[in-house]
Parts: structure tokens; sequence; C-alpha cells
């Protein structure tokens, strides 16, 4: 069984991560910030414009350390990739089952599936927690809603007509999503999803980590020998991580959603975190990053038992399992590809 590690999360715009030995070494101008061992981390996201060396990333490579950078407010860069790992037969086989719209659909469906059940689980949680404290009336319908698109989704004969009844389920979704925030403070109402820029606190920290999951399972599917790039349901373009995209449709509501709700309610994070710009986008501030980033890395270090292995493992290993299990289908191992459905 693969064991979690730590993931490093830099912060400070002017750091540059360099090598001395068996450690990666942070420094800013002049002076050292702190050195850690290569063996102890799983993953680096770098928030600065400095970058990396090449020694460092060379390094990072060489262990399997998945190097994403981000601009410091927060947007995705690049990832560092190395030399493709795997069976190449494996991929070959991807391949085949991409251009066969039948049983990429089949697959698709899957991924659909575990993401509206996800969202409908979401929404029961909130309905049995907080009935008292949302529109419960509102919030059933959106669920029963939601229950009807999945009993459709296995009669959808078409890519499309998927994306259809997905869209669907998604715009119902975040049409009750205001409810599961709780904090009374007015930054944190949510009006409905907007992205490239976030106009409001609550998208803000959505889209950055949507972005940070989907480099999680970008390593999830090349660590198992998978093309990245190669989805069933989002189609190809060039720079788009399709099949992690594909994969991180299932667990954006209960691993990236639940957190933000969380994050909110309690007060982990405040109005006073995020920076306004004049062109209307909505950063977080750093201050506002650090905090959110520790308690991501702690909500990642807590155990679940996977619905589908029975296992005890934590959180921070579901798209490494989830790409195992994808493998293992593409490889004729399982009969079907099984979606991570939790509650």
């Amino acid at each position: 069984m693969r064991k979690l590690r730590n993931t490093l999360y830099i912060f400070t715009e002017d750091a540059y991560l360099t090598r001395d030995g068996e450690n990666i070494v942070v420094r800013a101008k002049d002076n050292e910030l702190g050195r850690i061992p290569f063996i102890t981390l799983e993953s680096i996201f770098s928030f600065s414009y400095a970058g990396a060396s090449t020694s460092c990333m060379e390094a990072c490579l060489e262990r399997g350390i998945s190097l994403a950078f981000f601009s410091p407010r927060g947007k995705f860069a690049a990832r560092v990739c190395g030399s493709t790992s795997g069976n190449i037969l494996l991929r070959h086989r991807q391949y085949e089952i991409a251009s066969d719209p039948v049983t990429s659909l089949d697959v698709a469906k899957n991924f659909i599936i575990g993401k509206i059940y996800n969202s409908r689980w979401v929404l029961e949680r909130a309905l049995r927690d907080h009935s008292l404290r949302i529109n419960a009336e509102k919030v059933s319908a959106t669920s029963g809603y939601l229950k009807s698109i999945l009993s459709n989704i296995q009669n959808a004969d078409s890519i499309d007509s998927l994306r259809g009844l997905e869209g669907k389920a998604a715009a119902s979704y975040f049409g009750v999503f205001d409810q599961l925030i709780l904090n009374d403070d007015s930054a944190f109402k949510f009006t409905g999803r907007n992205r490239r820029p976030p106009k409001d606190p609550v998208n803000a920290m959505l889209s950055l980590f949507y972005s940070v999951l989907t480099a999680d399972c970008t390593s999830a599917v090349e660590g198992v020998g998978l093309d990245s790039c190669l989805g069933f349901m989002h189609t190809d373009k060039p720079g788009r991580k399709s099949l992690s995209l594909d994969l991180v449709e299932e667990l954006r509501p209960i691993m990236v959603d639940r957190f933000i709700f969380t994050s909110i309610n309690n007060r982990i994070v405040k109005s006073s975190d995020f920076i306004y710009r004049e062109t209307g986008e909505v950063l977080l501030s750093a201050a506002g990053r650090k905090r959110l980033f520790s308690a991501w890395q702690n909500r990642k270090k807590q155990e679940i038992t996977h619905p589908y292995l029975k296992e005890k493992i934590p959180w921070g290993l579901v798209p490494h399992i989830q790409a195992q299990l994808l493998a293992g289908w593409i490889r004729e191992d399982l009969d079907t590809y099984p979606s991570f459905l939790w509650k």
C-alpha cells in the first residue's frame, strides 16, 4: 500500500528551491528559510515567481515527488514532468478505450455517477446536521432532483447527452450551494459558480483547491502509468490533463466542497483574507492561503474507510487508490471502474 507523506507548500513570493544532497533547500535572497529531506515529501506546491533549480527538479523527478508551480495569487502555472513511466501496453489499451465511443461512455458514466452521488450526499449531510439552519425544503428538493438524474445516467446514449445531464445536475447543486454556508459574513455570499477569474471569495477558494486536487489526480494517474492527457469524458485539448479532470469529477464534492464549507463555517478563513482587484478578480491573501493549506494538509491525513476496498486510508491517498482501480479496469482485472461513492 502506498504511504502518504507530507506536502510542502511554499508561499514566500521570492522563494527559490535548490538541492543540497538529500535535502530540498528553500532560499529567499541570501537567506535560507528552511531545508526538508526529500524522503519525507509526497509533493511540493510552490506559490513563487522564482522557481527551482534544475538539480532540485531532477531530484524530485527521481524520487517521484510531484512539483507544481502556481503564481503567488494561486493561479496554476506548470507542473514538472519526467520521462513517461508504466507499461506501454496499459497506455495502448487506454488509447483503444478512448477511441471506442461505447466503452469510453461506460466509464465516463461512472465518473459522473460518482460526482452526482457525492454531491447529493453533501446535501443530505447538511439536511441531517443543519436542517433548522437551512432551507431544508429547497435542499431536499435538489437532492431529489439529483437522485432522478442518477437514475437517468445509465440511459445516456452519448457523451454529449451525459454531459447534458451532468450540466443540469451541477446547476441544480450550485443553486443551493449557498444554503450550506452557515457563516453569516456577507463576504461569503454565493450566487453561482464563476471562474477565470473568480469574482467572490467562495469561488476563489473553489478554483484554487480544484486546481490543487487536479494536480494530485495528475500525479496519481501518471504514477500508475496512464496518460493524464487522454480522457474518456473530457475532450482532448493541447495542455489539458483530460484524464485527471475525469478522475477529479467524483472527488470534488467530498474533498474540496466540504473542505470549503468547513473552512468558512468554522471561521478558519475570514473575509479579511481576500484581496479584491479592480478587474473584479478576488484572490486569497498570503495569510489566508497559509491557514487554508495548513487545514488542507491536516484534512488529507484524516483516515476514512474506502467504500470499495473496505480498508482504512488517509483522504490524501484517495486519488491514488482511484487511479489504481482505473488502471485495473483498463487492464481488465476489474469488470468495471468502481466510482468513489462516499457516505
